[in-house]
């Protein structure tokens, strides 16, 4: 068996000292635009629907948010 305590294959990848605080800043700026039409929508879907749905205006901007920011860093 091979020991690969020592040979930092399972590191975790360095990054740059900013990049959380601009992580930050980009996923605050694409949830504010991502709740009128998370709102909207949620009103959408119980207006045609005539229930509530699953998750609330919030939870889906959440979740659009933690989908597009990551792929504003990875391009």
């Amino acid at each position: 068996m091979t020991d690969m305590t020592n040979s930092g294959a399972f590191a975790a990848p360095e990054r740059k000292p900013g990049l959380k605080t601009e992580f930050a800043i980009y996923f605050a700026i694409i949830f504010a635009a991502t709740v009128p039409l998370a709102c909207l929508t949620w009103a959408l879907t119980l207006v045609k629907s005539g229930r509530l749905p699953d998750r609330g205006p919030v939870a889906r901007a959440w979740s659009q948010a933690r989908i597009i920011t990551p792929m504003i860093f990875s391009a």
